[in-house]
């Protein structure tokens, strides 16, 4: 019998399977660009330990292991900021990250009072770009970073409950 895909909160015993799985997933990205000096190539343990004490981090486990991870935090103005969403390869294009993605946008809203949600990718990245696209999240800038990466910032308005911002009329 199968182990299905579970999705929870992060807690520090996850730090070195988290960083160990980003820096598998990773690799495709660093490729693409020939650029593998990446932030998420070179996070030390002790920099992914303080994310995971100050933001909200939301993984995936099959049994045991570690399969998906995302993070989040939220600004002062409310933007939740939304990074590092990464699925193992073989657990890939099976829904995960649209889950993972689902997961911490809710987190944010519930736990941080998130009221929109911001995050990028870059240029070349069609897959993350789809992921997004299909999650709701619009295009609203571009920034090039190096000779050969330009980061596409998305983003999306937290859905309003049905009947929000309605006037209700007293009898």
């Amino acid at each position: 019998m199968g182990t299905s895909v579970t999705i929870s909160a992060a807690t520090d015993q996850d730090a070195e399977q988290i960083l160990k799985l980003q820096y598998l997933c990773y690799q495709q990205e660093a490729a693409l660009y020939d650029d593998y000096g990446i932030e998420p190539l070179t996070q030390t343990l002790q920099a992914l330990r303080a994310e995971l004490g100050e933001g909200c981090v939301v993984v995936a486990r099959l049994g045991e292991e570690v399969v998906g991870a995302v993070r989040g935090t939220v600004d002062e103005d409310g933007t939740g900021h939304i990074a590092k969403l990464i699925v193992h390869p073989r657990m890939q294009r099976h829904g995960l990250g649209g889950r993972l993605l689902d997961a911490v946008e809710g987190r944010l809203v519930a736990e941080r009072s998130a009221t929109r949600y911001r995050l990028f990718t870059g240029h070349r990245s069609e897959g993350n770009l789809r992921l997004y696209r299909s999650h709701g999240y619009l295009p609203v800038g571009t920034e090039q970073r190096t000779p050969r990466l330009n980061v596409v910032t998305l983003e999306k308005e937290v859905p309003q409950p049905a009947g929000a911002g309605e006037l209700v009329a007293q009898a």
